[in-house]
């Protein structure tokens, strides 16, 4: 395949309820998707990639104007100049441009799935995952009150999810998983999410968790603090779980070796793509670590490609992949449907979704085209 254009697609999606975490409340999904068209022997084929990067740099240091202007800038010239193109190969084209991994994962994605179509192959199929349906957890964000917060989990376990997360940060912390524990007992899973918001100044206090039989908590201390969430796990009965920590395969490598996470949280455009991320699955599974696969509030496309992933064997925690509806009225694609506690695998050819152009346009804030120069 060789790439000929690139067109990126801002996105403004309104959510159907604010998301409030640690650092920022969100009201709208901003995104930008990547619409990547290739020639192949076959003739033009298009592929479709999402950025995970949110509109402000705090879950990450990537947003979403730099993804954008990285991508026009950096990242798409040089593919344009690579010639002969598999999604295997994008990540090694662009190594030398440091950071910006959910740009990256974007364009790798866009090539993947025109690499699949043009197979004629699922991406499920194409990973080796060996079901048709996932478990569907719910990421809930952090509410005013408790009273809020129990009628927001209420409506979900009575919607079947199979899994709660809870959104935490200093001051929402103990009292509101009390709540939820008080109101409905402990025969559903429940795990809680700070984002990066303590320090290992607060271990007594997080350890206070330990009493209400949480199936993990999610990164509770910095991204660069591998070792002091070593030293916090080894306080805590509850198991340990890192997501903002593992960029990479090696950071992976690194937490495992120093005890540091119990479970890791993959998300395909933190860590540069859905292949980078197979490594992490592969790494895990060998030395005996839990995975589940976390979200960044995806559109139909991402959603669609982070199901068929968690196929993969070594996912055995349900994931953040709820159903559309959790947060769009309205999808780009056909809608994710979350059903008895499940999402089911899209089977086509790629992700297996296709993206409406009406609701595209609705959506869309500002359209980049992006071509190679000519000579």
């Amino acid at each position: 395949m060789k790439l000929t254009r690139v067109t990126l697609h801002r996105l403004s999606m309104p959510l159907v309820t604010p998301f409030a975490t640690s650092f920022m409340t969100e009201t709208e999904k901003d995104c930008y998707l990547v619409e990547a068209e290739f020639d192949t022997p076959e003739g033009p084929i298009t592929g479709w990639g999402e950025s995970v990067a949110m509109v402000a740099p705090l879950y990450s240091s990537e947003y979403v104007d730099a993804g954008m202007a990285v991508t026009r800038d950096w990242l798409a010239p040089i593919l344009f100049d690579a010639g002969e193109l598999t999604a295997e190969t994008i990540g090694w084209h662009l190594r030398h441009v440091i950071g910006f991994p959910m740009a990256k994962s974007a364009l790798e994605m866009a090539a993947l799935e025109a690499q699949l179509k043009q197979r004629g192959l699922s991406f499920r199929d194409y990973l080796g995952g060996v079901a048709e349906s996932v478990p569907s957890g719910v990421s809930v964000g952090i509410q005013n009150t408790d009273r809020e917060l129990i009628e927001t989990v209420g409506g979900y376990l009575d919607e079947g999810y199979a899994r709660i997360k809870l959104k935490i940060k200093p001051g929402r912390d103990i009292e509101p998983v009390a709540a939820v524990r008080r109101e409905f007992g402990d025969d559903f899973l429940l795990q809680v999410d700070a984002n990066a918001a303590y320090t290992l100044v607060d271990a007594a206090h997080l350890k206070r968790l330990d009493d209400y039989g949480l199936l993990l908590i999610e990164q509770p201390l910095g991204e660069a603090d591998i070792r002091q969430h070593a030293q916090l796990a080894a306080q805590m009965s509850t198991p340990m779980c890192l997501d903002e920590s593992i960029v990479s395969a090696e950071a992976a490598a690194d937490a495992i070796a120093l005890g540091a996470a119990d479970v890791i949280n993959i998300k395909p455009g933190r860590v540069g793509g859905y292949l980078e991320a197979k490594r992490i699955h592969d790494l895990c599974a060998a030395n005996g670590v839990a995975v589940w696969h976390g979200g960044m509030l995806e559109t139909g496309l991402g959603r669609a490609a982070n199901a068929a992933m968690a196929t993969l064997p070594g996912f055995t925690l349900p994931g953040d992949i709820s159903g559309s509806n959790r947060f769009f009225a309205e999808d780009i694609t056909e809608e994710i449907v979350m059903h008895d506690g499940i999402v089911d695998v899209p089977a086509g050819p790629g992700f297996g979704v296709t993206i409406d152009p009406d609701r595209l346009q609705k959506y869309t804030e500002e359209t980049l085209l992006i071509e190679p120069e000519r000579a």
